[in-house]
């Protein structure tokens, strides 16, 4: 028997055959994870990919040397996946094989954590005890055992005393598996699914009745992705629920993403309350053990609803009916590294793969989708009004920032309305939100004598300060310092503090409202773990008042009690030189605005603009997707962007800038002299962060009808300009940004 394997760290996209043993041949197949005899290693890791009849290899085959589990640690559709993710992203499989196992899994260091149990044994002459000994038997009869350390602790014993117990014969002392938990200690109230409304029915109808109808009944041809197109609010969350209900009773298995983590808390909460134990979460958060621990129930089938942020799209989930992609549109979904996948395109290839449903759910969907959907490639169900009986959407104020100075003749953070309005707000005891998409104090350190900005020598940007360490900040590469004391052109000691981030927002709103409860929640303030869980259970809880943060708050969090949103600098991300520009500014604004009026009390939000009139504005107000929709395809059919042609951005990455230019150059001309007709080139030109961490970066932009010729052609380049150290590259194949 001869077996293909993809070997750890192989630098290149290379496959090799080796023997198996008689006594091994029995255990192996696609996806199981082997041992083996490597170049001039003794051994190395890797894993099985393709069966073949014979080998190529005209000399002699190494042998297996062994096999690390009796089941695939791969499931052979997930090694189908990986294959097309090495292909379309132009990553190694080997490199996108490690994409599927998280590191506790892959590096073999983290075990199963076992810990002594207590049982009280069936039947014992209880006379024999003392009468401290029988009391405590009483007691651990009463609680049906438990841990040794928890035991101890309870009852106020010593594991002598228990020790000596087991010997008499009146316990029973074993090892026993103990999960480490990622889920939060305390109980779980169970609920029961809601009463749907008719649009919720109907879309429920559309899933359910693409769902195989039952484990060994997969269709042949797999079922369109089914896009869910529900204003925020509409109760999207509740249809999955019931959804993935059906799932588990025909014996599927289902895997849900969210795109932050900080939202995970609060989807697990639902899902635990409804599905209990059969839910594990994956997400980077967690720590090695709990994370081998939730992976290792996952595939041995002990959890059967996944839930988590990109990477959980590759859960070895067995018998996979239903993946859910909420908020799909999110660029969060987008990995930064090789593979540079997008999770829910990745989900639709994996269910496209095992036959089963792929739900893509927004209130504001991404281009791309919402095309698929008009060309009928996707089914479309819609959910037009918000699920909750007498919800309304919330009225939505745009507040001109320009007359607001001008008015007052001071650049102003807060326009008076909207101070006037969250006083109301907590005089009658209601919570606000206040989103930002900018952390730390100022953006900027600058002299108003001379114009000197305090920049980051790394990376020609800006320092940000924080005001909590009093430190400059670079939020590239992560250098720091002490803000100077004078200024180190002009030594004038009068720096100014330019522009506003979260920390300053804060600052300012526990000076104006002394007595409110005010919390901030953006990536400074998250760094410890489960601090996403702290913040928005205390919120829950009505323990705070006010929440201010970046886009960690934007999307998914449901609070009844929140009745304003406040929009700070709403207009900042039009400015940036993307063609998405206005894409993502509506779908900020609309899924902010959505986190307000979601119970029976009516909502309201304060947009704050120095572009008022701009269409992903004005559209945001009324979260008018199909209107902006409308408006925004026909411009990117005439410039040629996506949805109507694939993109593909290569980067360039070195410490001399002539060099680095150079090399990118030659590069584009042989990519011209290979490209297929279609394929559009860009000059190249300096990355739109033209210089990061000491390196400079340029870059080559392709654009053309097929994501998979372009990328055979930049393959094919690269072998005749192989990169090597101190240059890097990168290809992002269907980036979302520059």
């Amino acid at each position: 028997m001869i077996v293909r394997v993809s070997v750890d760290n192989a630098p290149a996209n290379q496959l090799f055959d080796y023997k198996v043993p008689d006594e091994l041949s029995g255990g192996i197949s696609i996806g199981s994870r082997v041992t083996i005899p490597f170049a001039k290693r003794a051994s190395a890791s890797g894993i099985v990919v393709e069966l073949p009849e014979s080998s190529p290899f005209e000399g002699k085959l190494k042998s297996i040397s062994a096999l690390d589990s009796p089941s695939p640690t791969v499931l052979p559709s997930l090694v189908k996946l990986a294959i097309w993710m090495s292909k379309y992203y132009l990553a190694t499989l080997s490199k996108s094989l490690e994409t599927l196992l998280p590191a506790p899994v892959r590096n073999g260091r983290i075990h199963e954590k076992t810990m002594l149990y207590i049982d009280a044994a069936e039947s014992f002459d209880e006379t024999t005890l003392t009468k401290r000994q029988g009391e405590l038997l009483a007691d651990i009869r009463r609680v049906g055992g438990g841990w040794m350390r928890q035991l101890c602790e309870e009852f106020q014993c010593t594991a002598t005393t228990l020790r000596k117990m087991a010997d008499l014969g009146a316990l029973v002392i074993s090892e026993r598996q103990q999960r480490r938990s990622p889920l939060r200690r305390g109980r779980i109230v169970p609920t029961k699914p809601l009463p749907l409304n008719n649009d919720q029915a109907i879309a429920l109808s559309d899933i359910t009745n693409a769902l195989p109808s039952d484990a060994d009944s997969f269709p042949q041809t797999p079922p369109k992705p089914i896009l869910l197109f529900g204003v925020t609010g509409s109760g999207k969350t509740e249809v999955y629920l019931q959804a993935i209900s059906n799932a588990l009773e025909r014996g599927l298995g289902a895997i849900v993403l969210v795109p932050e983590i900080s939202l995970t808390p609060q989807t697990v909460m639902r899902f635990s309350s409804r599905f209990g134990d059969r839910i594990a979460v994956l997400h980077s958060a967690l720590s090695n053990g709990e994370r081998y621990d939730e992976w290792q129930r996952i595939r041995k089938g002990d959890a059967r609803v996944v839930v988590g942020p990109r990477s959980a799209v590759f859960a070895p989930v067995e018998k996979l009916g239903l993946i859910v992609v909420d908020e799909e549109h999110e660029p969060s979904y987008k990995q930064e590294e090789s593979p540079r996948y997008n999770a829910r395109d990745v989900a639709v290839m994996r269910a496209h793969f095992e036959k089963c449903v792929v739900v893509l759910g927004s209130a504001t969907p991404s281009m791309e989708s919402w095309r698929n959907s008009s060309l009928g490639k996707y089914a479309l169900s819609r959910l037009s009004a918000r699920a909750a009986e007498g919800a309304a959407m919330p009225l939505v104020r745009v507040i001109d920032m320009n007359e607001e100075n001008a008015r007052s003749g001071r650049v102003n953070i807060f326009a008076k309305e909207l101070l006037d309005a969250m006083h109301d707000r907590l005089q009658r005891h209601e919570q606000i939100i206040l989103f930002l998409n900018r952390r730390g104090f100022s953006t900027s350190l600058t002299c108003p004598s001379c114009g000197y900005v305090e920049t980051c020598e790394r990376c020609d940007v800006p320092f940000t300060y924080h005001r909590a360490d009093d430190c400059l900040r670079c939020h590239i590469c992560g250098a720091w310092k002490r803000p100077p004391s004078a200024c180190p052109s002009c030594s004038d000691a009068q720096f100014k503090f330019a522009g506003f981030g979260t920390q300053r927002v804060e600052s300012i709103v526990k000076q104006c409202f002394p007595g409110a409860r005010v919390a901030r929640m953006d990536a400074d303030s998250t760094s410890r773990k489960l601090s996403h869980d702290d913040i928005l259970d205390a919120f829950k809880a009505g323990e705070t008042d006010i929440l201010i943060g970046t886009q960690m708050i934007a999307k998914g969090l449901h609070f009844p009690l929140v009745t304003l949103v406040g929009i700070i600098n709403a207009d900042s991300s039009l400015h940036i030189p993307d063609f998405r520009a206005g894409e993502r500014t509506f779908q900020l604004l609309a899924q902010v605005s959505g986190r307000t009026g979601r119970g029976t009390l009516p909502g309201e939000v304060y947009v704050q603009s120095y572009t008022p009139e701009h269409p992903a504005v004005q559209m945001a107000k009324t979260e008018n997707f199909e209107g902006f929709a409308k408006q925004e395809l026909p411009l990117r059919s005439e410039m040629g962007y996506p949805p109507f042609v694939h993109l593909t951005c290569i980067t360039l990455t070195g410490p001399a800038e002539n060099l680095t230019e150079s090399l990118m150059s030659k590069i584009r001309k042989t990519i011209i002299d290979k490209k297929p007709h279609g394929v559009v080139v860009s000059e190249v030109c300096p990355a739109s962060l033209p210089k990061a961490d000491n390196l400079f970066r340029f870059q080559v932009v392709l654009r053309g009808p097929n994501s998979l010729q372009m990328t055979e052609t930049i393959k094919s380049t690269l072998e005749e300009h192989p990169i090597s150290t101190p240059f890097r590259i990168s290809v992002d194949v269907d980036a979302h940004s520059f």
